[in-house]
């Protein structure tokens, strides 16, 4: 009897215990809640009153901004940081005269460098009518706005000026290599060899068979992303030989591209280790940045390739800069090409090498997409099992690579936060 008490006595003991635990733990949860309901009262008041003009404040709001200094500096810096962040947003440009001069000591390095390298982003691509990312008028800025995105058939941009300056500047031995962080297949338009190009992103006309040993490359005159997003690469299509899914090409955020082509790492990598110079063009470095073997980071600072950009907007690597400038990537190019004594190149549909790169579909997948052709340049279809999937005419497109796969990435990292 004794013993069957003290467990009872015992149990009751850590049944109250619990209770009480419980209690405890809600009396803080609430405490917690109540002091941060409390502090953002207090953020509140302060901001309206920061927000007035200190003559007209009164001695009661000047007394709650004495009371509250810590929220005032906190506060304060926020400010600061808003600031900073759209002085980096907005996009400058230099005076004609201030433009030129930079243009010469470009066109000096250009001449110098034993072996360039140049890395190019969205803002090569914008006068073909393809939108950037980071612009006032970018993919990532109107989604973060909650706009809207949508586009024309991108197949009906062509190789801009600064593609086909790229490409003459290869032809004449003064580029050796070209890293690019474009989806858009324009450098391989514009006539750059594939052994010179390194598409770190992806390529929106190339879709592969990765059961294929080696993988095996289908080039079409269509974007093959109509069907893929983040995490979901399948075409639709089937191999010709093993009869495995094709896929296309493209890395989005939160992937890690592993297909030796068309993203071509380590042709980026070896050109990155022996670059003296490395020109930036249109692209804001924000991705760039975080590739390390692009950097030669680990080198001492005089040691490591003359860094020259061509960027609109601030980049994270203008303070390592030799030069920055701020233009139009066609207008440098065009004044670049002076300097150095070349002819102006111009895109010739007709010396396009997609349509010789180019696989025909089979009858079979005629339906298969709905994209717009690429017409050559004669204006009759190449490949006539094409011709059914075009797209009506106005439609507007999205293709996996270009938005779709931000919005998800989006949507993962809001419920993961």
């Amino acid at each position: 009897m004794a013993s069957s008490q003290l467990r009872c006595n015992v149990m009751a003991e850590e049944a109250d215990t619990g209770v009480s635990s419980r209690a405890e733990r809600k009396a803080l949860e609430k405490a917690k809640i109540l002091q941060r309901e409390s502090e953002r009262k207090v953020f509140r008041l302060v901001g309206r009153v920061l927000k007035k003009p200190e003559a007209e404040r009164s001695e009661e709001e000047a007394a709650v901004l004495l009371l509250h200094k810590d929220t005032v500096e906190e506060l304060s810096r926020r400010q600061v940081r808003r600031s900073v962040l759209k002085r980096k947003q907005e996009e400058v440009y230099d005076d004609a005269k201030e433009l030129i001069n930079k243009v010469r000591q470009l066109a000096v390095a250009v001449k110098q460098a034993h072996h360039l390298v140049v890395y190019t982003g969205a803002g090569i691509s914008t006068a073909a009518s393809i939108p950037d990312y980071r612009g006032p008028n970018g993919v990532w800025t109107q989604l973060q706005k909650g706009r809207t995105v949508s586009s024309s058939d991108l197949s009906k941009a062509e190789p801009t000026l600064t593609h086909m300056c790229i490409r003459m500047l290869h032809k004449e031995k003064m580029v050796k290599h070209v890293v690019s962080q474009n989806c858009d297949g324009l450098h391989m338009r514009s006539g750059l060899p594939r052994n010179a190009l390194s598409e770190l992103h992806g390529n929106m006309f190339i879709e592969v068979c990765t059961g294929c040993s080696p993988v095996r490359e289908y080039v079409r005159l269509f974007d093959v992303t109509e069907r893929t997003s983040l995490h979901r690469h399948g075409s639709g299509r089937r191999c010709s030989h093993c009869c495995g899914e094709l896929r296309d090409t493209i890395v989005h955020f939160g992937e890690r591209g592993t297909l030796e082509q068309p993203l071509n790492w380590k042709g980026a990598a070896e050109a990155a280790k022996m670059a003296d110079v490395i020109l930036c063009l249109g692209s804001s470095l924000k991705v760039l940045k975080k590739y390390a073997c692009l950097w030669s980071m680990n080198r001492p600072a005089s040691k490591r390739p003359k860094l020259y950009i061509v960027n609109l907007q601030w980049t994270p690597k203008d303070d390592l800069a030799t030069l920055k400038i701020n233009g139009k990537c066609d207008d440098v190019m065009s004044l670049l090409m002076g300097e150095l004594d070349f002819q102006m190149p111009v895109y010739d549909r007709a010396d396009d090498p997609i349509f010789t790169l180019a696989t025909p579909l089979r009858p079979e997948e005629v339906d298969s997409h709905t994209r717009e052709v690429i017409a050559p340049p004669d204006g009759q279809q190449e490949f006539s099992a094409d011709a059914g999937g075009q797209a009506e005419e106005g439609t507007a497109v999205q293709g996996g690579w270009f938005g779709r796969g931000y919005n998800k990435g989006r949507k993962k990292k809001k419920k993961a936060a």
